[in-house]
Order: C-alpha cells, then structure tokens, then sequence
C-alpha cells in the first residue's frame, strides 16, 4: 500500500490497511506490525494510533462505516414516494457496487462480522455502527409507504445481505448478476411488501 496520502488522516491510513490486510488475509494476518507494513509507516506506527488489538479492530469497523456509507450512498437514492420501482431502481445500483467494485470491502465486512460473534465489546460497537444504515432505510421504506418498515427492512436487508453473500464469498463466488438481474429481484422483493403503485399504495 501507498505511503500516507495527503488529505488522509493516520488513523484512516491505518484502518485503510486493516480493511485490506482483513480481506486479503483473515483475521489472523491481521496485526500492527502487518498494517505498519501494509499502510509504508514506520515501525510502531499503527501502535500509536490503537494500542491494543480491540482498538484496531474498531478502528477498521468505524472505517469501514463510512466507506462503505458512500459505497451504499443511501442519501443519493430517488424519492421514495416514487414507489417501490424507484426504490428498487437506486438499491440495485448500490448492491451492485458493492459486488463490483468494492468486494474487498464485503470480504472485510464478514470478517469483522464473524469476530464480533466472538468478542462481546466488539458485538457491541459494530451494532452500533451498523444501526445507521438500518436506520435510514427504515426511513426510506417508511417514506415508500411500508405498513410495517421495521419488518419489511429485516425481509430487504436479508435479501440484500443473502445476494451479497452468496456472491461475495459463497457458493455463486464466481458469477456476479449483472444490474438488470440485481433490480429485477428487487422490484419483485419491494413490489410484494409495498405493493406497485407509487408510494407502496
């Protein structure tokens, strides 16, 4: 990896590395001298920035949080009263992304996914960073007319994650739908919890 980059702070230097070292290598390869490395800072350097490992890996969940908010970019999609067409129209180019050209940082999300199974504190603090994003699609859906967003948003988010998934790192790794096939899936997925008229009248 690149030196630090101008307009890049160190702690996102760091957390940038981890993200990378996560998916390329696991959480084993995961270790300060390994992001030192990877991120060309002196020896020590990620160190200073985290301390401990628990305050890597929350370093590297808040990155992750944001860059995967812009990947997501949830704020950029059509006025959901457009109905759940519109909806499904601005999901599908976001879950498509994703897929595409931000992979890595699926696989860096499942790692830090399943480790927080693991470590209580850091259960925790990834609910929390990951509340966001259901938040605002809660917002969305609810805005699109959904009777029950709280519901409908596990039933979106299932589907979403399960695609990603599969795609990402499970059984259907080596085949990424194209845009059409992610928005027709979920023209069907929204149509059926909202219904077709615009708004989910």
């Amino acid at each position: 990896m690149a030196a630090h980059s101008p307009g890049v702070s160190r702690a996102d230097l760091v957390a940038d590395a981890a993200l990378a070292l996560l998916a390329e290598r696991g959480m084993r390869g995961l270790t300060h001298r390994a992001v030192d490395e990877a991120a060309g800072l002196p020896p020590g350097s990620t160190s200073n920035v985290a301390r401990t490992r628990q305050a890597l890996l929350e370093l590297a969940v808040r990155r992750h949080a944001e860059r995967e908010a812009r990947v997501l970019a949830l704020t950029e999609l059509p006025e959901p009263r457009g109905g759940p067409e519109a909806l499904a129209d601005g999901l599908a180019l976001a879950v498509h992304r994703s897929l595409t050209r931000h992979r890595a940082l699926l696989i860096a999300r499942y790692e830090l996914a399943l480790e927080a199974t693991r470590r209580p504190e850091l259960r925790a603090y990834y609910d929390r960073t990951g509340a966001v994003f259901r938040e605002q699609l809660t917002a969305l859906l609810t805005a699109a007319g959904s009777p029950e967003p709280d519901r409908h948003v596990l039933s979106l988010a299932a589907w979403a994650e399960g695609l990603l998934f599969s795609c990402a790192a499970g059984s259907f790794n080596s085949r990424t739908p194209d845009l059409e096939e992610i928005r027709t899936g979920l023209r069907e997925l929204l149509v059926s919890l909202l219904g077709s008229r615009p708004g989910g009248g």
